[in-house]
């Protein structure tokens, strides 16, 4: 069987998650502790970021380099076209995309640990040491993510100035093809990559982002995503998610 190493929250192991249901292979999604899935990323592959998937005997690490070995191993359901311009602007959305998820991790993370609890509560998982002693793992794992994602004022301002340079450019992306996918015809790598990296700022029902309490959302955060959504590209990421994410196993993982 195989095994996604994840945070449900990271929108890096949501696009993972989103490639094996896409190839429709079987995996169990095996959640690590922020902090500690360094000690465990570093014996296994070598460098401490997730996603990491374990496949029978290979451990392969980053969104993009499973997006790689999938088409590899499993080619039935392509993520790249075989024409080489369409496989290289599908890498260069991609890359755009990445980056793009750097700046939302840190602009969104800033405002989920400051607007409430929600998201303390699912990486602390729903029993285990850090659920039982959570009067002490919640300050904590803020304290921890803080630092580990440089969420101070000046750094969180400067990826929200990112995203809105690059959500324009990609915007522009999919207009010059018709609005209807990144590349191509179909969904490919490009569309899965750009859908994730944006979910988080869009309280999509049925992802780790949707808000059971709206009301904790700040003026910034709603304004934004107000925007967004009245964008193409807001749009298109709303209407893929609904109709072309087919999730076969659940983001909360194990």
């Amino acid at each position: 069987m195989r095994t996604l190493y994840q945070f449900p929250l990271s929108h890096f192991c949501e696009k993972a998650r989103w490639l094996l249901d896409y190839k429709e292979l079987d995996f169990v999604a095996h959640n690590l502790i922020p902090g500690v899935h360094r000690a465990f990323a570093q014996l296994k592959t070598g460098q401490n970021r997730l996603p990491i998937l374990r496949d029978q005997h290979c451990w392969v690490a980053d969104s993009t380099e499973i997006a790689l070995y999938l088409d590899e191993i499993y080619p039935e359901h392509s993520l790249l076209r075989p024409n080489s311009a369409e496989r290289e602007l599908a890498l260069e959305i991609n890359a755009q995309a990445s980056e793009l998820g750097l700046h939302v991790r840190r602009w969104g993370l800033a405002h989920s640990l400051t607007e409430g609890e929600e998201s303390l509560d699912i990486m602390i998982g729903e029993k285990g040491y850090l659920r039982q002693f959570e009067k002490y793992s919640k300050p904590f794992m803020k304290a921890l993510l803080s630092k580990s994602y440089q969420l101070d004022v000046e750094k969180v301002a400067e990826s929200k100035q990112q995203i809105d340079t690059i959500v324009e450019q990609l915007n522009q992306r999919l207009i010059d093809n018709h609005g209807r996918y990144f590349v191509g015809e179909r969904l490919g790598l490009a569309d899965i990559s750009v859908c994730s990296m944006l979910a988080p700022l869009l309280d999509i029902a049925g992802t780790p982002w949707e808000k059971e309490h709206t009301e904790i959302l700040s003026k910034e955060f709603k304004d934004y995503k107000e925007r967004l959504t009245q964008l193409p590209i807001g749009q298109y990421v709303l209407r893929v998610y609904q109709t072309e994410r087919n999730a076969r196993v659940d983001w909360r993982g194990i």
